[in-house]
């Protein structure tokens, strides 16, 4: 823990010891674990927005085990990042989770193939192995391979689907001609393995037009019922956009402020720094607010799935723009 913190945890216990009203607590469940992807949060942490603010926010990292809807849903968080997919897909089924921020504009997700596999467009795909990963993050790929008309149940005319694990092993053990990267992690892994980028195959989810909101930020519908948590919620809001902004603006420092919030040590100041300068490409463009077209496009594609769509529906109230319009003005 930086001498940073301890003077902050200092600090609020004697505003508490005085009579001075404490800062208002808000628990804030990531998707994955400590790392740039989500360096506006850290940010903000670290600059005193949050604290300009009045907030005392937890920053909960995720993991393989670690579901955020489901969190949630047991109320071990206020508010969660996850992907729209993920979030639309929880919400037909019954946990009524509420769009309210959209720092991500873009899509970062690809499959990456290697080259040898043969594999030119995705009319290609059949008849190979194709790494996926599940949690909620397999949505996407279906809905693509449903637009295709590709069968992810195997044979000739279909995909093998390998669920892959948060790694890029079955593409360097060749159990799988294609797996599923993001541009600002796992391409750069199988890079630093060592295989050459013109012995790959990319296809971007953005650039095959079948590109889903990603990083967006979500609550339970009955917490936009409550005035105070609508305000905590505002608060929040603009606290964190000003984090991605400045960390948009200041990638190496928003690397390196992730790096100190990381306590596994697991994560390199390169690998931290390449990260964040791809993440800064994905929330160029986004004040904050969602993009209704943005949102249409997303469940457009979840729709389009044939017999077996990610959602079967329209969504009704699955996102506002309450928080952001108070936030930004």
């Amino acid at each position: 823990m930086t001498m940073k913190k301890i003077a902050g945890l200092a600090f609020a216990a004697g505003l508490i010891g005085s009579g001075v009203q404490a800062a208002d607590d808000l628990t804030l469940q990531l998707k994955w674990v400590t790392q740039a992807q989500f360096g506006g949060y850290y940010v903000a942490l670290e600059k005193g927005f949050y604290e300009e603010e009045d907030l005392n926010v937890t920053v909960k990292p995720g993991g393989p085990d670690i579901a955020p809807t489901q969190v949630i849903a047991g109320g071990g968080a206020d508010v969660i990042v996850e992907w729209m997919p993920a979030a639309l897909a929880a919400r037909e089924k019954g946990l009524p989770l509420v769009n309210i921020a959209q720092p991500f504009k873009s899509s970062g997700m690809m499959l990456t193939c290697l080259k040898e596999s043969g594999i030119e467009g995705p009319e290609d795909f059949p008849g190979n192995t194709l790494g996926v990963w599940f949690f909620g993050n397999e949505y996407p790929f279906l809905s693509w391979m449903s637009q295709l008309g590709i069968p992810t149940t195997g044979g000739a005319d279909g995909v093998e689907v390998l669920k892959q694990g948060f790694n890029v092993d079955p593409l360097l053990q060749k159990q799988a001609a294609c797996i599923s990267t993001m541009t600002y992690n796992e391409f750069g892994q199988v890079l630093d393995a060592g295989i050459a980028e013109d012995d790959l195959v990319t296809f971007k989810y953005e650039d095959q037009g079948v590109a889903t909101l990603e990083d967006g930020l979500y609550v339970l519908e009955d917490t936009l019922a409550d005035e105070a948590m609508v305000d905590k919620l505002t608060r929040f809001v603009r606290a964190s956009m000003k984090g991605w902004k400045y960390a948009e603006e200041n990638p190496d420092e928003a690397a390196e402020i992730v790096l100190e919030y990381d306590e596994t040590g697991a994560q390199t100041e390169a690998h931290q720094k390449r990260m964040m300068g791809e993440i800064a490409k994905l929330t160029a463009g986004s004040n904050g607010a969602l993009d209704e077209a943005d949102y249409q496009r997303t469940v457009d594609s979840l729709l389009s799935g044939g017999s077996d769509p990610v959602i079967t529906a329209q969504p009704e109230g699955a996102w506002t723009h309450a928080i952001t319009d108070k936030a930004l003005n």
